[in-house]
């Protein structure tokens, strides 16, 4: 099959160059002549595991191309992906589908054939029926198909999310086009990974609800964390003894400083607005928004009470930015909340990450940035764990205590436990939940 992929952004970009591993020609195609000089000069715009090495194998088999000309790569194209941005529109929380329904009017001024035309961004219910209108108004006389196919891919893990998906999401309205996204995702379907096939308002919906309701877990163990803190529990037991109920699962059950990233809160916000369109609230929803901020207000005062009231003149040893482990993705992460309560108050914040310091320092100005865990910690008053990078599971925490002015710690992902750490010389700890 010949794909096109428009935007190249993380979904597009991971799912163009899997797309091509699967043995498709795909052409990516990007406006942005920088990145699109970037990606044919080998270099990834961002950063994921394992997808350098196999954006290079297909690149080198001539299956992965990269442009910046729309009408090189949807003219042979079987069916064409849009893959762009929908961010959260200022003023009313709805996602922004300008992007896509620009996309779609260029799709149709340019096809001469039957087109397939597949939604990949993440949009609200309905906007497939308005891409449709958009061609069908531009172009009276083009034959073609619109499909909502949803991404579910976690960032850090969007190779093996891709490969080896829970299910493909497929909102499809003719059997031509179901037979195109069929050939598109044989290598799946022989290997029995689910393909679901819908209708265009479900698989839109179903992207929404998906990550509302993990926001939702995420946010009722960060509520239970902090009853456990009052109590006596530990949340760590108690989410395990959840996680083994079938019913409720192990996964997004980590106590933390909330969620973050590029789709929770986006996606969050936009399903609250789209209730509200219907007048059928999304309470549950719009609630798990609200107790997420609070939850990094709560850190902020957690980590002002191991600097006795006051943030003024500490240096504060910050590890991890991003809002997740394995990627360089910054959107929405509670450090962006977290670390400028820090600056504002008046201290002295030093930062180390893996990966998050192309997009850090200018999302986080006045910080100051090191390579190495251990020259971060040196002279510190505190150290604040926000991202569990497995660089930071294992530090020698005998060696930060004796580097630092004082040894102090605030685990806000519970990666060490609180016996090991005073063993090691620290004299005060907190984490979360215990």
């Amino acid at each position: 099959m010949k794909i096109a992929m428009i935007g190249t952004g993380y979904v597009g970009l991971v799912s163009g160059v899997c797309f091509s591993d699967f043995g498709h020609d795909v052409v990516c195609v990007d406006k942005d002549p920088n990145k699109i000089e970037r990606l044919n000069a080998g270099d990834i715009v961002i950063y994921e595991p394992g997808l350098r090495d196999i954006m290079e194998r297909s690149v080198k088999s001539g299956r992965l191309k990269f442009t910046t000309e729309l009408k090189d790569a949807v003219l042979d194209a079987d069916a064409v992906f849009i893959a762009v941005g929908t961010p959260t529109r200022r003023g009313d929380g709805h996602a922004d589908v300008s992007y896509v329904m620009a996309a779609a009017k260029e799709i149709a001024e340019i096809a001469k054939d039957y087109l397939v035309v597949v939604t990949k961004s993440t949009v609200p219910v309905g906007t497939n029926r308005k891409v449709k209108e958009v061609i069908k108004e531009t172009r009276p006389d083009l034959e073609f198909d619109v499909v909502s196919n949803p991404e579910f891919m976690r960032e850090g893990a969007a190779i093996e999310d891709f490969m080896k998906p829970d299910r493909v999401v497929v909102g499809v309205e003719s059997d031509r086009a179901a037979g195109v996204m069929s050939d598109i995702y044989r290598p799946l379907y022989l290997r029995d990974f689910p393909i679901l096939r819908t209708d265009l308002e479900s698989a839109e919906m179903i992207k929404y609800a998906a990550n509302a309701f993990l926001a939702t877990k995420i946010t009722f163990i960060n509520e239970i964390a902090a009853l456990c803190e009052k109590t006596g529990a530990d949340v760590k037991k108690v989410a395990h003894g959840m996680g083994l109920d079938g019913r409720i699962g192990n996964k997004f059950l980590h106590a933390g400083p909330g969620y973050g990233g590029s789709c929770f809160p986006k996606d969050t916000k936009a399903l609250a607005r789209i209730g509200q369109e219907y007048a059928v609230p999304m309470q549950i929803t719009e609630t798990v928004i609200k107790v997420n901020e609070e939850i990094k207000r709560r850190m902020i005062e957690k980590i002002r009470d191991l600097c006795d009231g006051s943030f003024r003149n500490k240096k504060i040893a910050v590890m991890g930015v991003t809002f997740k482990p394995n990627t360089d993705d910054m959107r929405d992460a509670p450090s962006l909340t977290i670390v400028p309560a820090l600056v504002g108050g008046g201290a002295n914040v030093h930062v180390v990450d893996p990966q998050g310091r192309n997009e850090g320092e200018e999302l986080l100005p006045h910080v100051e940035w090191h390579l190495d865990a251990y020259e971060c910690v040196k002279d510190s008053d505190l150290i604040v764990i926000l991202t569990q990078w497995n660089e930071f599971r294992a530090l020698d925490l005998s060696r930060l205590a004796t580097s630092m002015k004082t040894a102090k710690m605030a685990d806000l992902r519970n990666i060490y436990n609180r016996d090991d750490v005073f063993s090691a010389g620290f004299v005060e700890y907190e984490s979360i939940g215990r």
